[in-house]
């Protein structure tokens, strides 16, 4: 990373060093902000929206993954929110954007109009006994009533402000069953009382990386639009060759990334322990001819879930760049950031061919009610 030395009047630095120990960051991270966002917003007004079929917002963008598979279905992205600083700088150095912070800060309104919400928001339990409350009074409750506090309300608070034609949301495979399915059913409730005709499905990345990795996908549609007569089916067609480890790994690795001797015991016996207790815990040596195990962000710790076998040496971790191809994202994708954040980023991302397959679909289906709605509007006139 580069250093700029910069002179600024007392009273910029008053205003500066006031404002960051306000939001508890640093002054070089407040003046880094400043100028990526300020370079973002000379460049969405600069920049005419060309090739481009659809437009979208990237929620809780991470480090894009999302964007990279509707920008490759022909997508434009006119906003993006992330809040970790790091992701932050991986989006910037990818597509030369800084995502807005604190999305629970930003009105819903100042957002510009989109196609298509697309978002991976943060699983979180909702409080049920307001809810509770007003139903037994016999009073209506809202997603305002159900969501309010979790970040899955800015969701809904900025479909209802902007009405895209659709939206896409992807989470974890446990959310079905997060808080005991309540969870799952605020959510579902939510955003069908917005008038979206709701889809899910629980798919695997490993159709397209070598890597079983489960997670579910929620798409929906207007209503308000396009009526209640929408289908939408889940199907995906794998690529005629399975992915398998061997296809991602890197040839020539630095031995930083062979496990010491002392954590290779540790592991070892862990994983002895754990079997002799009739648990299956223990660290995975994925086979080159076939898939890993799940990534999670937790891999910068000890790299456990997902090893690779060395003749004669000890096991190695994943380097960051077979990370980023274990989760589909192509070589040209930058990696700005330490070790310990990209593994972060990777195990937090999303599998992208998987998404841009999704999101195919998702573009498909508008196109058909769009050119339904035409027809129906003619019928009219």
């Amino acid at each position: 990373m580069k250093q700029v030395h910069l002179r600024i009047d007392d009273e910029l630095y008053n205003e500066i060093n006031t404002y960051s120990s306000a939001i508890e960051q640093t002054m070089q991270d407040c003046i880094r902000e400043a100028v990526a966002y300020y370079i973002t917003d000379m460049k969405r007004k600069q920049r005419e929206i060309r090739n481009s079929h659809f437009t979208f917002i990237d929620l809780f963008a991470g480090i894009g993954g999302m964007r990279v598979a509707f920008e490759r279905v022909g997508g434009h992205c006119v906003y993006s929110s992330e809040w970790n600083k790091y992701s932050q700088q991986t989006y910037f150095a990818n597509f030369g954007e800084q995502p807005e912070g604190d999305i629970t800060q930003v009105d819903a309104s100042a957002i510009p109009n989109h196609d298509i919400l697309v978002a991976g928001f943060p699983c979180q339990p909702f409080s049920i006994a307001g809810v509770s409350k007003k139903n037994s009074l016999g009073r209506a409750t809202g997603f305002e009533d159900k969501t309010q506090g979790t970040l899955f309300f800015d969701v809904c608070r900025i479909l209802r402000e902007k009405r895209p034609k659709a939206f896409m949301l992807e989470n974890v495979k446990n959310l079905r069953s997060h808080d005991k399915g309540r969870t799952y059913q605020v959510i579902l409730e939510s955003l069908k009382e917005l008038n979206y005709k709701v889809f899910d499905d629980i798919l695997d990345g490993q159709i397209y990386v070598p890597q079983h990795r489960e997670r579910i996908l929620i798409v929906g549609f207007d209503q308000e639009r396009y009526g209640e007569k929408i289908d939408f089916k889940f199907i995906l067609e794998p690529n005629k060759k399975r992915p398998v480890i061997k296809d991602i790994l890197e040839q020539d690795v630095d031995d930083k990334y062979t496990l010491s001797d002392k954590l290779w015991t540790y592991l070892q016996n862990y994983a002895a322990k754990h079997k002799a207790a009739g648990n299956g815990f223990g660290y995975g040596i994925a086979p080159p001819d076939g898939i890993s195990r799940t990534i999670s962000a937790r891999y910068y710790k000890d790299g456990s879930e997902i090893l690779i076998e060395q003749e004669g040496r000890n096991p190695r971790r994943l380097t960051p760049r077979e990370c980023a191809r274990l989760q589909g994202f192509p070589d040209s994708f930058r990696i700005p950031v330490s070790d310990t954040q990209a593994y972060k980023q990777f195990g937090n991302s999303v599998v992208v061919p998987l998404m841009e397959k999704v999101a195919e679909l998702v573009v498909k289906k508008i196109e058909e009610l769009d050119d339904t709605e035409k027809v129906r509007q003619r019928k009219m006139d």
